[in-house]
């Protein structure tokens, strides 16, 4: 293997000053910075109520296109920030999911805004950010919706669903309390030491929220959902439904083309929704 010219330095660097005598004390060589993460991918294409049966289903039809099969599952979920969405102002998102008969799962989410269509570039300001290759915490994605994309890194830990029978969460301060409990070190210490444990302290729950979600494979995908979230209506005078059809792969071309596919389709059948509807901000204004 050919010599570096960083190590020919050192060698003659050490020999001169033997030498002379002098004391040999040769800086070690510089680390290589870790690289940055490589994000899986995930579309995520909002539909109207025009694709929901009387029951707030999926149509059948609209099962058929996407490759929807089966009953659907039911998940609740709910978040915890400060009235003034201190963690979300600084892109964090803590969350508490149960699955039916599952364990709850905890969530850290830690998001970038995606500008341009330049990944590369929000990566790099993750890598800036602490959140690289070397962090095997935290999952890299890329949220691409009809005309937004987000990456976002989330830290992902359970709590034992036992004692809890569904989808049925525990009292808010419980809740709470587990999430504190297991807060990992980047938002602990986020803008100053304690500032995210202190303000996650100080949180209150949003929801929580139950959906009910279709599986099935589409093209590419072998992970295809529709979600269909009820929700407060923005007057808080009655519900509306987030319909959202998503599907997940590990490489950006398989992720391009389901985009174009899954927006091509709708559109086709007067179904899509010509915007990006945003779950998580919704519910945490809403409740």
């Amino acid at each position: 293997m050919a010599t570096s010219s960083h190590a020919r330095r050192r060698r003659l660097l050490v020999t001169l000053l033997a030498l002379s005598g002098a004391a040999v004390c040769v800086p070690a060589a510089p680390a290589s910075a870790a690289s940055n993460a490589k994000p899986t991918y995930e579309v995520k294409i909002d539909l109207t109520a025009s694709a929901l049966d009387a029951s707030h289903a999926p149509t059948s039809a609209v099962k058929s296109a996407f490759g929807i099969s089966g009953s659907s599952k039911a998940r609740s979920y709910e978040y915890f920030d400060t009235s003034g969405l201190a963690l979300n102002a600084e892109g964090w998102d803590v969350r508490l999911r149960h699955k039916s008969g599952k364990d709850f799962e905890e969530s850290y989410k830690k998001r970038f805004p995606v500008t341009g269509g330049d990944i590369d570039a929000a990566l790099d300001t993750a890598n800036a950010a602490g959140f690289d290759s070397s962090d095997d915490n935290y999952d890299a994605e890329v949220d691409w919706g009809y005309a937004k994309q987000t990456l976002s890194f989330s830290d992902e830990k359970s709590h034992s669903g036992s004692g809890y029978s569904g989808t049925s969460m525990p009292a808010a301060g419980t809740g709470l309390s587990w999430l504190v409990n297991e807060i990992p070190g980047k938002l602990e210490d986020w803008k100053s030491s304690n500032w995210g444990k202190n303000t996650l302290q100080a949180s209150a729950v949003h929801g929580p929220v139950t959906s009910q979600v279709w599986e099935g494979s589409w093209e590419s995908s072998d992970d295809a959902s529709i979600e269909v979230l009820p929700v407060r209506n923005a007057a808080g005078t009655g519900t509306e439904y987030i319909v959202e059809v998503s599907f997940k792969v590990d490489d950006y071309d398989d992720a391009a083309q389901l985009h174009a596919d899954a927006i091509s389709v709708a559109d086709a059948h007067g179904w899509l929704y010509h915007g990006d509807i945003l779950k998580t901000q919704t519910i945490l204004d809403r409740y």
